[in-house]
């Protein structure tokens, strides 16, 4: 597939300015998917399509003063917004598409990757990526802070078993890509699923 992220930055730029603003409740939500990641102090944690870096202060959280924490995202007005609203002490923010990080094989303990999934270019090429960067043994989260018929619904489309975000295509996909689904949670209030680097 084409790498070519035009379309990305034009659905997203527009909508920078006002996004905290149409998500003001997702927090917790957040939270608790960072603690579900299982990071501990010192740990280096990559945000995979931060946006405008709501999770980064839940990163910096979770890993500490010693730890690492990285925000990618491929839109600059959103990572503008991230510094705007004072994430960018949180984590270093980096401009760059997530499925070519400049980053060496091996480096991160975890990514995190909200509602980023949809928006690859090429779903296994970018899943693929996110585990070359990662050890052997660490862990991915994908997370959206509802769940799929709640999401579905918002967006106006139908939901359908071959989403996929739905249980057998997204392990099949995250399979394919290097990692290991460990716990599957599609619920109203939000989306997780934890899957380890294999290898």
């Amino acid at each position: 597939m084409s790498h070519d992220h035009t379309h990305v930055r034009e659905f997203f730029t527009p909508r920078a300015a006002t996004w905290d603003s149409r998500f003001p409740d997702d927090g917790p939500a957040y939270e608790a998917a960072v603690r579900a990641l299982g990071l501990r102090a010192g740990d280096a944690v990559l945000d995979a399509g931060c946006g405008t870096g709501r999770a980064l202060p839940a990163l910096r959280a979770a890993v500490g003063a010693a730890g690492a924490v990285l925000g990618a995202d491929l839109t600059e007005a959103m990572l503008a917004e991230a510094v705007r609203a004072g994430r960018r002490e949180a984590g270093a923010l980096l401009l760059t598409d997530a499925e070519r990080l400049p980053l060496r094989t091996g480096t991160l303990d975890a990514v995190f990757a909200a509602g980023m999934i949809s928006h690859l270019a090429d779903p296994v090429a970018g899943v693929r990526e996110w585990a070359r960067v990662v050890r052997p043994g660490g862990t991915l989260a994908l997370f959206h802070p509802v769940g799929r018929a709640a999401l579905a619904a918002r967006q106006g489309r139908t939901l359908t078993p071959d989403d996929l975000r739905a249980e057998a295509p997204v392990t099949a996909l995250l399979e394919a890509g290097g990692w290991r689904v460990r716990s599957y949670a599609d619920e109203p209030d939000r989306y997780l699923v934890l899957a380890g680097r294999t290898g």
